[in-house]
């Protein structure tokens, strides 16, 4: 039994617990999320009303914070679609579930295979100025970063990233094991989705894989759909991280929760095709994920092998504990935000999504 306002008040055990009732659990934290329902964030020109209706979409994922991510783009374009966001976060009734921005790229690596479907032509150094751009267009509500390490600059931009608060991620990199060790030392504390952004062929040992499996000082998140990372990789990547240092994202992009089609993401035309990946436009380079919250929390106990309580941990208090989102990282206890989701799971183990609460507002509940 969960009593609550705004914030948690009282959570009991039931005397006899009923079958028949849903699970209660904490609200969903998605790190990493580039567009959803059609809906692009990565465009200065997205209106609040796409943004709005991709929101409610997630909420019925049971998705109740969130990230929106800019990838690499131009400086105007990154900026103005950051800007876009944070004016919805504003105005919108539905942008409380807004906890902040991730900027992934645009200091990643230039070359093929580890830059992923982010467009090599705006791959540039480490910029502080940039940076603080990009918090001044936000209030301060650049949560992550992700940065490829190899470049000269990363290590102090990522000590002055760090210092403000802000978390630092490795990601898209072709960074050596001294690169890595470099990032990790100056704060960095996070891989994305680790194991794409990759080449396609690597050494096998050492390489920047292994380098960031083998780091205890860092967490990673994994697109647990099926597609990015085969079952073999995501039980032992979980096995040497551990559940405690492991994070589900989607790294949803516009088609996600959509027809199958084509889409933009940013100024690239997409596709989401019959089998539920999402390619750049009549080629099969992955561009993002049409994951939603709820199904990798079941991929993660039929893929992974995990029980349900360690893939809501992972869906939960980890990414809230390494996004540093306040009163999300002790789950379901007195005093947490009342970020909620009812769920029913079948016996072949599939979740639906019964209501979604943030804030103790009721956001979601489903018709059926």
């Amino acid at each position: 039994m969960v009593e609550f306002d705004s914030v948690i008040r009282v959570v009991d055990d039931l005397v006899e617990p009923s079958e028949a009732l849903p699970y209660v659990a904490p609200g969903f934290i998605d790190l990493q999320v580039n567009g959803y329902a059609g809906v692009d964030y990565n465009w200065p020109t997205t209106t609040q009303e796409d943004i709005a209706r991709s929101l409610h979409v997630q909420f019925a994922c049971g998705v109740t914070r969130l990230l929106p991510t800019v990838i690499t783009g131009s400086r105007e374009g990154m900026l103005g679609s950051l800007a876009n966001l944070h004016k919805a976060k504003l105005a919108l009734r539905e942008g409380v579930a807004i906890e902040g921005y991730h900027v992934e790229g645009p200091h990643i690596a230039a070359e093929e295979g580890p830059r992923g479907a982010h467009p090599k032509h705006h791959v540039r150094p480490p910029d502080v100025e940039e940076y603080k751009r990009w918090q001044g267009a936000t209030d301060g509500h650049v949560k992550l970063v992700t940065i490829a390490p190899e470049w000269p600059e990363a290590p102090a931009y990522i000590e002055q990233l760090v210092r403000e608060g802000v978390t630092v991620a490795i990601g898209h990199t072709a960074a050596n094991g001294e690169q890595i060790q470099a990032a990790v030392s100056a704060g960095a504390t996070l891989s994305t989705h680790l194991g794409n952004g990759a080449h396609a062929v690597l050494p096998r040992h050492p390489n920047y894989i292994w380098e960031q499996l083998a780091e205890d000082r860092l967490n990673a998140d994994f697109i647990a759909d099926g597609i990015h990372i085969g079952k073999t990789f995501l039980k032992v990547a979980l096995r040497a991280k551990g559940v405690e240092r492991s994070i589900l994202v989607t790294d949803a992009s516009s088609p996600a929760g959509a027809a199958p089609g084509r889409y933009m993401l940013a100024d690239q035309a997409v596709d989401l095709t019959e089998d539920d990946r999402v390619v750049l436009a009549g080629q099969t380079r992955l561009a993002g994920s049409a994951l939603k919250m709820h199904k990798g929390v079941e991929n993660l106990m039929r893929l992974g092998g995990l029980s349900l309580v360690e893939a809501i941990t992972m869906a939960t208090r980890n990414p809230a504990r390494v996004g540093r989102i306040a009163g999300r990282q002790r789950g379901l206890a007195p005093g947490e935000r009342a970020d909620l989701v009812l769920f029913e799971q079948s016996s072949d183990g599939v979740i639906t999504v019964l209501e979604t609460w943030i804030g103790g507002e009721c956001f979601y509940r489903c018709n059926n």
